[in-house]
């Protein structure tokens, strides 16, 4: 028999935040893209979110928040993102990183979630 097995979401991703959806912003993922939940992502100089690039030179290569929910923004701009930007705990199995991300840059991104007030957590 085939085992099953079931997709991430968003019970797997985020382990707190704060009440009244204090700890989530609505905002526009830039064209391009097709990014699913847990996705670490970072602002274009647009303001809008893009995956995290960490070999970038702009904001780019900051880390703002991670995403709540897949968004597909592969043909125009969603600005239907939920982000989870401020006073959260997120479960570090459950983040998307970019494929080539080292061990000192993925330290420095967390650092930066941190600051925003989003929490990683091992064991979460």
């Amino acid at each position: 028999m085939a085992a099953l097995r079931e997709p991430m979401n968003l019970g797997d991703l985020l382990k707190y935040e704060a009440p009244n959806l204090y700890s989530r912003d609505v905002a526009t993922v830039a064209a391009g893209q097709n990014l699913t939940l847990g996705t670490v992502v970072a602002r274009d100089a647009t303001d809008k979110l893009v995956a995290l690039d960490t070999t970038a030179v702009d904001s780019a290569a900051v880390a703002v928040g991670v995403l709540a929910f897949d968004i597909d923004a592969t043909l125009i701009d969603r600005a239907d993102a939920i982000l989870i930007a401020r006073h959260a705990i997120v479960a570090s199995h459950a983040l998307t990183w970019p494929a080539a991300i080292t061990a000192e840059e993925q330290t420095i991104a967390i650092n930066q979630l941190t600051a925003a007030g989003v929490l990683v957590r091992q064991a979460a």
